[in-house]
């Protein structure tokens, strides 16, 4: 009997030549992909690349309306909050948001956020979407100003007390609670 397939070779059901197993052994299959990672928030889905989505998007502006009406009103406010965070605290908030404001007469204030948009994806690992960095600002610049003070507010940040308040708010967090002293007993 002339067999074109090995003796270890068998027929499944769908017809297609696969391995016999021995007993004990486990039956060889093509690798299966991996399992999608449980996550608890948006924010730390993971890419290919090791980039993890916004936690809100770029269009979602009125999710924070406050932030959204401040915004489209004076995005030097909103701007400054952002860079002063982003910057941990190296950049002022009112002297980040009096440049932004001076940019906005020149037009190109685009380009000054669009930088500390970069910097906080690379600090957060975030993708470059919907689009590159400079494109987001120069054609969306308020969504991508409430975006990512949206993003900080979900990492935990309080925008309206600054870097270093936030740090305190943090390392006071960790600290343990008073030792509480137990009631009568008998």
């Amino acid at each position: 009997m002339n067999h074109s397939h090995s003796e270890h070779e068998v027929y499944g059901a769908d017809r297609h030549v696969g391995h016999a197993s021995a007993p004990g052994f486990p039956n060889p299959s093509p690798a299966a992909p991996p399992p999608a990672p449980a996550y608890a928030a948006p924010y730390f889905v993971q890419f290919g690349g090791g980039t993890r989505r916004w936690s809100t998007g770029l269009c979602h502006c009125c999710d924070d309306a406050a932030n959204c009406l401040i915004t489209c009103c004076c995005p030097c406010i909103t701007f400054g909050q952002i860079a002063e965070i982003v910057s941990k605290g190296s950049s002022n908030c009112a002297v980040s948001g009096a440049l932004y404001a001076l940019l906005c007469l020149t037009g190109l204030a685009c380009l000054y956020s669009c930088a500390y948009r970069s910097r906080m994806r690379a600090q957060y690992d975030l993708e470059d979407a919907p689009c590159v960095d400079c494109l987001v600002h120069v054609f969306c610049e308020g969504c991508s100003l409430c975006q990512e003070y949206r993003e900080l507010k979900n990492r935990g940040f309080d925008m309206g007390i600054g870097w270093e308040a936030n740090v305190d708010r943090q390392r006071r967090g960790i600290t343990l609670p008073p030792v509480v002293a137990q009631g009568m007993t008998r």
